[in-house]
Order: structure tokens, then sequence, then C-alpha cells
């Protein structure tokens, strides 16, 4: 058995929905980068699934192709020492002359693999048509893209047209090279159910067999869906392709989080988005790794099941998880550890692929709308040029080039309690099921230090800590201070963290006036001596700064390239602390930011917003003071999520916006249905403060903008204080009804 090989790709579907196709090479940025190739190579990649789409090379079905894009990038490809696995379809159904239903579709698409192959005879590998299976079900089942169908006879008619698709294109490559490989990818899940709904969950895992089915030529009298196709009009083009099939030389296997479904006939335990039907009756569909115990047996357990039905070499030819950055580290460790296991048992496994190195656009709606949603990759594209995450430093350790990450240790949420978040069913397996050999990776031996242990950020890192499973120590100025540099050597050598973050120091702005050297000594001095130290054992370094270090008189956001200029003590403090510890070296990340508020905070400006509003009382704030306000969770998220990719320099993190400290306030009140009347405008010189304030002070970014939208983060700001005020008043009915005694009668 040849070595496990480690793969990669872009995100490259092109999806029509009604008359507007959706690019995600366009999106991502990648189609005016050529740069990225190379970004790619070096991370150590033998393989490389590329796009040579149908739509980019001739979007109006004239048959004048356009190579010219193609021609560079594969030879840059080539140059580059990584084999390209050529795709002409990914989740899409051709130019706008043709669709998934058209009668010619598939000669006219075998006409286009037939060019193809001529204009690139090198290229040894090919997936004409990625995931039939799943592109038939968006499109023609579920009407999610054109042609928009919504009928099950439609559906399998998508189905084999791309079947015969590339059956025929790859007559037509083989005839330019005979020794053209296919291989064929597919989303593979396994559906659970209630007893209740055995009979769609026993549908649903027939069903998700057929593309591979069909291309083997196994879709004939007996097989499970035979009947149902066959009474469909469509046995005559099963017959066909039974007698002429195109097995693939090779399965490549896309397996997400959600591939694996459970289906509920209890929908009154499930939220009404996630109840669905069939003719027979309603039940909720939701992620079996929410709600089934034991967890399904996830990208092994479909691998194994594979192997198993078909005995053909196997790759996992997409393995991407939207979450935070060590999660996605976790999930491609667990499948390239997951590829080991069945090796060593004798399973033919070839590869695993890096998928969405470039991140995804949209895919949380599918791709029906254009709103803007991104989910990193190894790259994140939203920094020019693309900046190399913590996935990326994991890609070079798996080719063999690296060491992995220390703060990516232990088990994925998939593999904590946290993953439920239903109440969770037992299930029972009525046929043989492979068990995959989980191993639970032990956690990290070294933590990441957190400084602060009383500050709403130091409690907010460690709440994040804790939710992503990252093992961290959080200390206080007992344990460790700022002020001695013994002190700090002697935690470090305890503690052997990977990485320090810096949240503690002086926050009281107007207070600084009155004790500068105070101010100072915390923000400024302490700051640095811990950086020092940290520089010199070679260790990463965060701390905080503030939209405070500017005087406010540019009339545009702030961006990290500004000089500062502050007014009052506490922005000197930040500023000295920033250029001192800039200037130390290392591999130091300075954080400006601005503005917090948290539902976990009871003291922070949303907070009393609230509070003062829901007594019905007034609500005083400057209008002459422009922010941009910043909700802590987003923040400390995406400080981890930096502090793992190894960033380093001078980052402004805030949420996109700005806006008067009374315009957060009605918002504030609009998203939690207060009266946004009873806040009212004033000049800040009204409030007499000590500190003077910037007038001005909102930060936009030059690094790429990771943080959300203000809207956004205020709207789930608020649906978290509405699930605490419930939790509340159910906790104050519950003890009512303790201490009254029940009455018999």
């Amino acid at each position: 058995m040849p070595p496990l090989e480690l793969w990669g790709g872009h995100e490259c579907t092109v999806n029509r929905v009604g008359d507007l196709f959706h690019d995600q090479t366009r999106r991502s940025g990648h189609h005016d980068r050529i740069g990225d190739l190379d970004r790619f190579a070096e991370l150590g990649l033998q393989a490389l699934r590329y796009p040579v789409l149908w739509e980019r090379a001739d979007p109006d079905g004239r048959g004048d192709f356009d190579w010219r894009w193609t021609d560079e990038r594969l030879a840059r490809i080539r140059v580059l020492g990584m084999r390209p696995i050529a795709g002409l379809l990914h989740h899409g159904g051709g130019p706008r002359s043709t669709d998934l239903l058209d009668e010619g579709f598939a000669a006219a698409f075998a006409a286009y693999a037939r060019a193809a192959a001529e204009r690139y005879p090198w290229v040894a590998e090919w997936t004409p048509v990625n995931e039939p299976l799943t592109t038939a079900r968006f499109s023609t089942l579920y009407g999610h893209w054109h042609p928009h169908a919504a009928e099950e006879p439609r559906f399998w008619t998508a189905l084999l047209n791309q079947i015969d698709a590339t059956r025929l294109a790859m007559r037509e490559i083989r005839a330019v090279r005979p020794d053209a490989r296919l291989l064929q990818t597919e989303d593979l899940g396994r559906t659970y159910s209630t007893r209740a709904l055995a009979h769609q969950a026993g549908f649903d895992n027939a069903r998700r067999w057929m593309t591979w089915d069909l291309l083997e030529g196994r879709v004939t009298p007996g097989h499970p869906l035979w009947r149902r196709l066959d009474d469909f009009g469509l046995g005559e083009r099963l017959r066909a392709i039974a007698e002429d099939p195109c097995p693939p030389d090779m399965l490549g296997v896309n397996h997400y989080l959600t591939s694996d479904r459970f289906l509920d006939h209890r929908t009154g335990a499930y939220p009404p988005e996630r109840v669905g039907g069939n003719d027979f009756m309603a039940f909720a569909d939701v992620e079996a790794v929410r709600a089934l115990l034991p967890a399904p047996g996830g990208v092994e357990g479909a691998l194994d099941e594979a192997w198993a039905r078909y005995g053909r070499p196997l790759a996992v030819t997409e393995s991407h998880n939207g979450c935070t950055r060590e999660e996605q580290v976790r999930w491609i460790r667990e499948a390239w550890e997951a590829a080991q296991r069945l090796r060593g048992r004798g399973v033919d496994v070839r590869a695993v692929t890096a998928w969405a190195l470039l991140g995804t656009y949209d895919w949380n709606s599918l791709i029906t709308r254009q709103a803007g949603h991104y989910e990193v990759g190894a790259f994140d594209v939203r920094s020019v040029p693309p900046r190399p995450t913590a996935l990326a430093a994991e890609l070079k350790r798996l080719a063999g080039a690296g060491e992995g990450h220390p703060g990516t240790g232990g088990a994925g949420w998939w593999r904590r309690d946290i993953r439920l978040q239903f109440n969770p069913v037992f299930r029972t397996v009525e046929a043989p099921e492979p068990r995959p050999e989980w191993r639970t990776p032990a956690a990290s031996a070294r933590p990441l230090l957190i400084v602060g242990v009383t500050g709403t950020l130091g409690k907010a890192l460690a709440r994040a800590c804790e939710w992503r499973g990252i093992d961290y120590r959080l200390t206080g100025r007992a344990e460790l201070s700022l002020d001695d540099d013994g002190s700090i050597s002697s935690v470090l050598d305890t503690a052997r963290p990977w990485g320090v973050i810096n949240a503690a120091g002086w926050v009281r702005v107007d207070d600084a006036e009155g004790d500068p050297d105070g101010c100072m000594a915390a923000n400024a001095e302490g700051a640095v001596r811990l950086a020092r130290t940290c520089r010199d054992r070679g260790l990463p370094f965060a701390g905080f700064s503030s939209d405070l270090v500017f005087d406010g008189r540019l009339d545009r956001p702030y961006v990290e390239g500004d000089a500062p200029a502050p007014l009052n003590v506490y922005g000197a403090s930040k500023a000295r602390a920033e250029a001192e510890i800039l200037e130390l070296g290392g591999q130091a990340l300075i954080v400006r930011t601005a503005a917090f508020f948290s539902p976990y905070d009871p003291y922070n400006f949303a907070a009393e917003v609230l509070r003062t509003l829901a007594a019905g009382q007034t609500f005083t704030a400057a209008d002459d003071l422009v922010v941009s306000p910043t909700y802590v969770p987003d923040l400390v998220g995406a400080v981890l999520d930096l502090m793992l990719d190894g960033e380093t320099g001078l980052r402004h993190l805030a949420n996109d916006a700005a806006v008067s400290w009374a315009e957060f306030a009605r918002q504030v009140a609009r998203a939690l249905d207060l009266d946004a009347e009873l806040v009212g405008g004033v000049p800040a010189a009204s409030f007499g403060w000590p500190a003077a304030r910037p007038a001005y002070a909102a930060l936009s970014t030059e690094r790429g903008q990771i943080m959300p939208p203000l809207e956004n983060a205020i709207a789930r700001y608020a649906a978290v204080v509405r699930e605490a005020q419930f939790a509340a008043e159910a906790d104050a009915l519950i003890e009512r009804a303790v201490e009254t005694p029940a009455r018999v009668t």
C-alpha cells in the first residue's frame, strides 16, 4: 500500500440560483491570485483537487472555450510539483444554455470533457462531476439551486443525467489518455432514526450509495431502489447504465460533522425550523452528533462502510470544519489519524484532503444568497495577502515538516459533552455497523497562560477556553505580579505555557488622571516586563490596547497604521505599552479594542442600558463621542484564533461600526424590545469626566476585518440576555412552587 498522501483543494463551487451564478473561486479572490498555488505547495501537498469548470470556460455554452485562466494555473501547479485532480463540474449545472434536466446535458458535457483532455493530456486524474447525488438533491429535490425543481422523479432524472455525463466524459477523456483515472466523490453520511421512522432512514441509507452503485453497474433488478426508479419510467436508462458501467478507480468520501443525520418523530422536542416530513408523517431532522448516544461513526465509520461495500481505494476528498481554529485543526487531525488506523486494519485509504484551503462563503445558507458569511480555511482571505492560520501549520505537520500546536490538543467538540444540543437518544443498530476505535487525544501538557483573574477579559478568555477545550491557567496578582520579575519567571517555569495573554491592567480611565504613576506602572511597565520575559523564552504574547490612544481628529475610522496621540493618562499608558512591546520584537500581538459589552458582565454599558430602561427610567449617553463597540465573546474568540495562528504585530479588533454612545444605547434598547425613546443624547462635557475623550475614535483595520458587524453582535447579545431572563423566571417559579405546599384534595 503506498504511503498516505496529503491533498488539498479550495472551495470552487459554481452554482446557479435563478439567473445568478455564485462562483466561490471569485468570492475567495483566488481567481485573481495565482500566488495562492505557491502557498498551497508550501503546505507539502502532493495533489490538488482543482477546478477546470465547464461554466467558467464556456459560460454561455457556445463551445468556444476560454482556457487562458486554467492554462496558467495548471502549468503552475505542475511546476510546483503537485498533481492536479481536474474537476469539470462542481455543484453546477453547466452553462446558461443547459441544466441538469436537459436531455442533451450529458452529451454536451462529454464534448467539453474531450476538449479539456485534449488541452491537458498530461492530467491523469479526473473528477468529471463532483457529488452528483448531493447536487441533484439540492437542485431538483429541494429546489435550492437551478433548475429549482422539487419533485422526486426530476431528482432521479438529474442524478442519472450526471451519471451519464460522468460515463460519457470518462469515455472521451480515455480516448485521449487511456490510463486516465476516475476519482468519484460523494458526500457520505448515515441516517439514524427512531423506530417509527425506520422506513425513511432505510430509504436514505440506500439512496446515499446511488452515485457509486450506478457507476459500478449495481442498480439492476433486485437493488433496493430499482423498483422505485422503474416506477418513474427510468428502467431502460438503468439497464443502459448497468450494461456499460464506469467503475471509479478511487472513491472520494466527503464527510462533514453534519453528514450523519438523526430523524425523530417526536417533533415537539425540537425547534420548528428543524421539523419537516415525508408523505406519511412529520419528523425532526437534526445532526446525529447533536443527539445520539453513542455518537455516530463519523469519518472513520464512513470510510469503513465504503471499503466493506466496494473494496476500492479510498480518499477523504473533503475535510472541513467551519468552527474555531483549534477545532478545525482537531478535525483534519482526526481524519488523518482515522485514515492511518484504517490502513493498519488493511483498508486501502490513499489520501486525506484539506478542503476549503481558502475557506468558504455562505454555505450556512447552501449558497442560496450572498450574505457574506465566511468560514476560514488554512488561509484567511480577509487579509491581503491571505494569512496562514493554525490549520496551515497543522497541514505542514501532517506532511512531515513541523510540530502540532500545543493549544490544539484535546478532543474536538464532537467528542465532548457540549455536542449534545437536544435530548440525548440511545440508538439501536439492527444491522452490523463498523465501530471505529476512537482515541481521545491527551490534554495539552502546556496550557495557555491568562493573566488577570478578576477582569472582564480574563474571565471571558477562560470561559472561551473551557468551551473550546483549550487547556489554560488563569492567574491573579497574588500568584503573578506584573511588577515582579521573579514572580513572572516562577509562574512561567511552573506552568510551562505555550503562550501568554495579558488581560490584567488599570481600567479606570478617569481615576488615572489622579494617579498617573499607578496607571503607567500597571498598563505600561508591568505589561512590558511580562512581554520581555515572554520574548526571552520564545513564547507568543498577546496584550490589549485601546481606542483611547487616538485624539479623535480624523474624519474616518482609525487603522493600525495611524499614529497614536492620546488625550489622557490612560491612553498614554496604552500607547507607551504598544510602542515598547512592539519594539521588543519576538512573537508579540497587540490588540486595540474599545467599548466592551457582554451578557456575562453586569458592569458594562449595555448592562446599564438594560437595567435602567427595564426600570422605566431615562438613560443618558454622549451623542458627540463616536466609538466602535466590541462584543466581548467575539473579541476573545478572535484573539484565541490569532494566538493559535501565530499572528503578531498590531491589530484592531472591534465590531464593524461607528456609532455614538447614545446611538449604541438605542440599538441595544431596540434589540431588547425596550423603549429607545428613553435614551437621551447629551454632550460628553455634561458628565464632567476628568479624562478627555476623543470625539471620533471608531476603529477599522487594514489587516482584514475578522469581527462581525455591530448589528449582528447586538442581536446575539440580546438573544443571550433573553435566554437568561427566561431561565431566571423559570427558576423563580420553581422556587415558589417548592415553598408553597401542594393542596391535597
